[in-house]
């Protein structure tokens, strides 16, 4: 194929997105979330930004790491202020906590409601506020009509919705630009020094549109997204040990 024609293809998909509700071009509230693998996995090697993400989750441990990869894509969103709402109806987020990944508590608005009716409810009525980054919710179960509401509402504010759910009944398709599936990992200490490493997680892109789905091993340190290299001496002892 030559240059010619690589560059209409090229265009055309660049025209086709925003069609799709992936509005956040290179121009367009551009943010570098600090991970590149991540972000190559995406259209126009960028994080999309002015639509939904959803988050599905399979345990309390699964939870707590999601909880903590999408601090961290916050903590990106936030650099320059603004602030977030977070909505659920049994939270364990403890907002302290966010101070490890560089977001003052204050700037997340915490909902809690007993219903998760007036969850949904809610997140659609912050998602039309453009003065917001970003809408978190927790739900468990959300049809298609449901989602695509949340998505029309995006695609008009530009603020960013994540769609967290916690052991739902049915996984079902639903009109997001991706579907994630995060899982902690151990984290592991220097030698000789004492207390808990750093958060580590099993990162999985399980859906994104028109991109490439993939599978990053993470850990969060010094405010950064940072790629965990596989062992190879452990590794090697590993094969020993299994070969005696």
């Amino acid at each position: 194929m030559d240059a010619c024609k690589r560059n209409i293809i090229a265009q055309l998909k660049k025209d086709i997105l925003p069609l799709q509700g992936l509005k956040a071009l290179v121009t367009d509230n551009h943010i570098n979330i600090g991970f590149r693998p991540i972000e190559l996995a995406f259209p126009n090697a960028t994080f999309p930004t002015g639509c939904t993400h959803e988050f599905l989750s399979a345990s309390p441990k699964d939870i707590s790491a999601t909880y903590g990869f999408i601090s961290g894509l916050l903590s990106k969103m936030m650099q320059t202020g603004g602030a977030a709402i977070w909505v659920s109806t049994s939270r364990t987020l403890f907002p302290a906590a966010l101070k490890s990944f560089g977001i003052k508590p204050d700037q997340i608005i915490f909902i809690d409601l007993k219903k998760e009716r007036d969850v949904l409810y809610a997140m659609h009525e912050a998602l039309k506020c453009d003065k917001l980054i970003s809408v978190i919710g927790e739900i468990k179960e959300i049809n298609f009509k449901e989602s695509r509401k949340l998505q029309l509402a995006v695609e008009q504010s530009r603020v960013t919705g994540f769609i967290i759910r916690n052991q739902p009944r049915i996984v079902n398709t639903i009109a997001c630009v991706s579907r994630w599936r995060i899982s902690s990992l151990p984290s592991e200490l220097n030698d000789g020094m004492p207390g808990v490493g750093f958060p580590r997680w099993n990162i999985e892109l399980l859906k994104v549109r028109n991109g490439s789905p993939g599978n990053w091993k993470v850990e969060w340190a010094s405010n950064q997204f940072k790629e965990i290299k596989e062992n190879i001496f452990s590794i090697q002892q590993a094969q020993k040990q299994k070969a005696g």
